[in-house]
């Protein structure tokens, strides 16, 4: 029970890696904010698993969204330990000059407006407590890119930094700032990074990854909690890498 009595939210936590680290936190004592654009599998998930979790539909692209999600988790929880920025999306592998606008502004709005979003929603309460714990979901496209996925790699590149930075300035106010870098995994979005999905593109995905396999849901969940819990209590702007060693 590595979580008990401590309150989470999870972006993007209906579905793939969201929703193992959801799971995960409540098996270990959390309560949890299933937050999701989609608010109907973000309720019936919540349904499915506990009566600590509760469902919250959250654009988080969008400022007034996501303020009426901290309203909302500060009503049910009254303070929240927890932020884990798990919300994306990303564009099909495309040239980098055929990407349109319209792809490139919400890989942008989504990856990384979100950060800022949320920041700007929970930060504050966390530096007046003095404590907090801030997980961003990257990815190994921010440190080692593949081709056609640029504007993605770039995203979460931009994210990775992000944490870094959040993190030396959040410090001295007790709240901790990690990333984790999950490699291509079984989600909603493994066949938008091949383009498409057949057995010969999942053997050249799969043979860039030595371990020899797509991440999991609970790989990341596991690394999460470990980020997030008081185990980690000096751990503060890592990228960790959950990758089966793509990124060597």
């Amino acid at each position: 029970m590595r979580l008990d009595g401590k309150t989470a939210i999870v972006t993007g936590g209906a579905s793939g890696f969201g929703a193992g680290i959801v799971q995960t936190f409540l098996a270990e004592g959390a309560r949890v904010m299933i937050a999701d654009i989609n608010g109907d599998a973000a309720q019936d998930l919540a349904a499915q698993l506990s009566s600590a979790a509760i469902a919250q539909q959250v654009d988080v692209s969008d400022g007034a969204s996501v303020q009426a999600m901290a309203d909302a988790a500060q009503a049910t929880f009254g303070q929240i330990d927890i932020l884990v920025n798990n919300a994306g999306v990303t564009h099909l592998p495309t040239p980098l000059e055929d990407v349109s606008e319209e792809d490139f502004d919400r890989v942008f709005n989504v990856n990384m407006k979100s950060v800022y979003l949320t920041a700007r929603a929970f930060v504050p309460a966390m530096k007046s407590r003095g404590a907090g714990a801030i997980l961003n979901v990257a990815s190994t496209a921010g440190l080692s890119p593949r081709p056609n996925l640029n504007w993605y790699n770039a995203s979460k590149g931009w994210m990775i930094t992000a944490t870094k930075t959040m993190a030396v300035e959040l410090a001295p106010s007790g709240v901790r700032v990690n990333a984790i870098c999950p490699v291509a995994g079984e989600t909603p979005l493994l066949k938008s990074f091949m383009g498409e999905d057949t057995p010969e593109i999942r053997a050249k995905f799969l043979s860039t990854i030595p371990i020899g396999r797509f991440s999991t849901p609970e790989d990341m969940a596991n690394a999460a909690l470990f980020l997030c819990s008081d185990e980690a209590s000096m751990i503060t702007g890592t990228a960790l890498e959950v990758d089966g060693g793509r990124c060597i």
